[in-house]
């Protein structure tokens, strides 16, 4: 982003930031405003609907003393409390009664909640029926389906035996049309079991009712709790938001505008010398960038000739009879890193090289790379087909990688392999280590330019990695765990 694309930017916020502000403004006292006479037509609403909770359940509890009389008096019902007598004139009596007495629900329950008689459903005969002890909806089987019922309970006993009448009146949408009085305001159900429509997306809840709630169509079942919610539309709300949303955007774009003119005024003016500043800051920041990646690159062809040379110390040291036939064996190694070193700083030289794709031998160049680390491990494919790739790239990657791996050990015991596959027209090279591992949040930075973990660290090695195996046409993948160690797998398109 340049300078006069910053300076626009801002001047933008600058305007923005008081228009939004008053935006919010307006928005927040509309909605007081509306909430308030809404929270009263609530409170109205919801007394009312509690009204007439109470006056339902005033008529079922008549109903239920009305029957809780006659069953005293009833010598047929009295016979079969006594000596189990007239067991299919039970079976029948809540039928009857249910009918009579006006109600949609209705159970005869001995002192152990069992149903002796059941008049939406004969064949719940002594099943456990619902604990129902107040006004509760329940959740009723029926020959055809089930149903929803605010039902209520009275209790008698007949000699000396308890027994509780249970009924009550279906709860369906004629039910809570009649509950909702307001014409801007709607009445609807919410069930633990969400078996009802769910509310319209244009309607907000203000206002709740809480009941008791069992599902008995399969056994007694458990109280839950239950919602008669009262909503509102928002279309008043959303009409209002409209409005302003409209005028917003009007003031909001000629600000908008202002700004721009402005802004491109004063840029014209000031701007120039300080961009001028900024590019040379830049162009400073890009060389010490190139000159980190220079140090690390060379860095990592110094160090197999540092590994031969000690060997060679060590050797002169120890056995030094030994020594030309152990110079023999490593010069290939010397040889190779100072070949190394001299493409790198002939590609150098060109600023922008560009790699020399040919066919390559995966096996080859891990062989190459690794012969001077010590430790590394290797389990290389046969019949391993060539990939097209410049060979020095891929030995930089295969470098990168491995100089991680044995870093990532901190100096302590632990294993670095390299190892080859042949995947489906791909050439598959894996580098994996038991080191520490990365985090998530590692994980998501590793590649970045210039982050590291490391203490001295360029923080270039795995961007390096990555840019090199893309300008190879190839794919790079990571799996890692904390303390578990890293796996880095390149996928090369196969020759």
């Amino acid at each position: 982003m340049t300078f006069r694309t910053r300076l626009l930017t801002a001047f933008g916020v600058v305007v923005l930031i008081p228009l939004l502000v008053f935006g919010l403004g307006i928005r927040m006292e509309m909605a007081r405003r509306i909430t308030g006479e809404y929270e009263r037509r609530v409170n109205a609403l919801v007394n009312v609907i509690n009204g007439d909770l109470a006056r339902e359940t005033d008529r079922i509890g008549g109903r239920l003393a009305a029957m809780k009389t006659a069953l005293r008096d009833d010598y047929r019902y009295r016979g079969f409390v006594l000596r189990g007598e007239n067991r299919e004139y039970v079976l029948d009596y809540a039928g009857e009664a249910m009918r009579l007495a006006g109600l949609d629900f209705l159970q005869l329950q001995d002192d152990d909640g069992r149903i002796v008689s059941s008049g939406h459903f004969r064949n719940e005969f002594d099943r456990l029926g619902s604990p129902v002890r107040a006004t509760t909806l329940v959740r009723a089987a029926t020959a055809e389906g089930t149903f929803l019922a605010l039902v209520t309970s009275d209790s008698f006993s007949l000699s000396g035996k308890p027994f509780r009448l249970v009924g009550g009146a279906t709860v369906d949408s004629t039910f809570l049309a009649r509950l909702a009085r307001d014409p801007e305001l709607g009445v609807q159900l919410a069930l633990p079991d969400d078996s009802l429509p769910s509310a319209d997306s244009a309607r907000l809840v203000v206002g709740e009712i809480a009941l008791p709630y069992v599902d008995a169509t399969d056994g007694p079942g458990r109280v839950e709790r239950a919602r008669i919610e009262v909503t509102r539309s928002t279309a008043l709300l959303t009409a209002l938001q409209r409005n302003v949303n409209l005028w917003f955007v009007v003031a909001v774009l000629v600000a908008a505008l202002a700004a721009l003119l402005l802004a491109g005024w004063l840029s014209t003016r000031i701007s120039t010398p300080v961009e001028q500043g900024m590019r040379e800051m830049e162009r400073r920041a890009a060389v010490g960038d190139l000159a980190r990646q220079v140090n690390h690159d060379v860095k990592n062809g110094l160090a197999p000739l540092r590994n031969v040379f000690r060997h060679l110390i060590q050797v002169a040291r120890d056995e030094p009879g030994q020594l030309p036939q152990v110079f023999t064996e490593r010069q290939g190694t010397v040889e190779s890193s100072i070949n190394y070193l001299e493409t790198l700083a002939a590609n150098y030289a060109k600023l922008s090289p560009q790699s020399e794709r040919k066919a390559t031998d995966v096996n080859a160049v891990v062989l190459e790379t690794v012969a001077g680390s010590s430790g590394v491990k290797t389990q290389l494919a046969d019949g391993l087909p060539t990939v097209s790739a410049d060979a020095l790239v891929l030995r930089r990657i295969i470098e990168n990688l491995v100089s991680n791996a044995v870093d990532s050990l901190d100096g302590k015991s632990g294993a670095v392999a390299v190892k080859t596959e042949k995947g489906r027209g791909i050439v598959r090279l894996i580098v994996s280590d038991t080191g520490r591992g990365m985090t998530k949040a590692e994980l998501d930075k590793a590649f970045d330019d210039f982050y590291t973990t490391k203490t001295g660290g360029t923080g270039l090695g795995l961007s390096i990695v990555r840019r090199l195996v893309l300008d190879s046409n190839g794919a790079l993948k990571v799996e890692t765990e904390p303390g578990q160690g890293s796996k880095f797998i390149v996928e090369l398109p196969a020759q």
